[in-house]
């Protein structure tokens, strides 16, 4: 099983390949993500190693965490899982209203039968059209 490792405090100067290079020191590569600035194209400091077995990962962080790469002390631990996207819960599956908790929902009725619907529009009366639209702006009269 892969494991992703997230390295952080590179100098900017760093490159893919540079990082492929030191990690496959100490383990099988098997993808470099250096994150860039989508304007300028260098590096923002950080990047994510994925190496083939969690032995390996366990072992890149016993010998990279807090080494020295071009003067920098480099930082590398096990990737977190990538977070849900700002208003989603996903323990409640509910949206949120700008991270100000979970929306509230109101419990739904029970469905209508067709004697419910009945009843309801009993409530109107009865005539020939009840449901008849009305006329808008002002009334013609003669």
């Amino acid at each position: 099983m892969e494991t992703k490792l997230y390295v952080s405090n590179l100098p900017f100067s760093t490159t893919e390949a540079a990082l492929r290079q030191l990690f496959s020191r100490v383990g099988n590569v098997t993808s470099v993500n250096l994150i860039q600035d989508q304007e300028t194209g260098q590096s923002k400091g950080f990047a994510f190693v994925t190496l083939s077995t969690p032995v390996e990962a366990q072992n890149a962080i016993a010998h990279l965490n807090a080494s020295l790469l071009a003067g920098r002390t480099l930082k590398v631990t096990i990737a977190k899982p990538k977070a849900m996207p700002s208003g989603y819960q996903s323990q409640l599956g509910a949206f949120t209203l700008a991270g100000h908790g979970p929306a509230k929902v109101k419990p739904t009725q029970p469905p209508v039968t067709p004697s419910g619907y009945q009843s309801r529009l009993s409530a109107f009366g009865t005539g020939s059209a009840p449901l008849a639209p009305r006329r808008r702006g002002r009334s013609q009269r003669h």
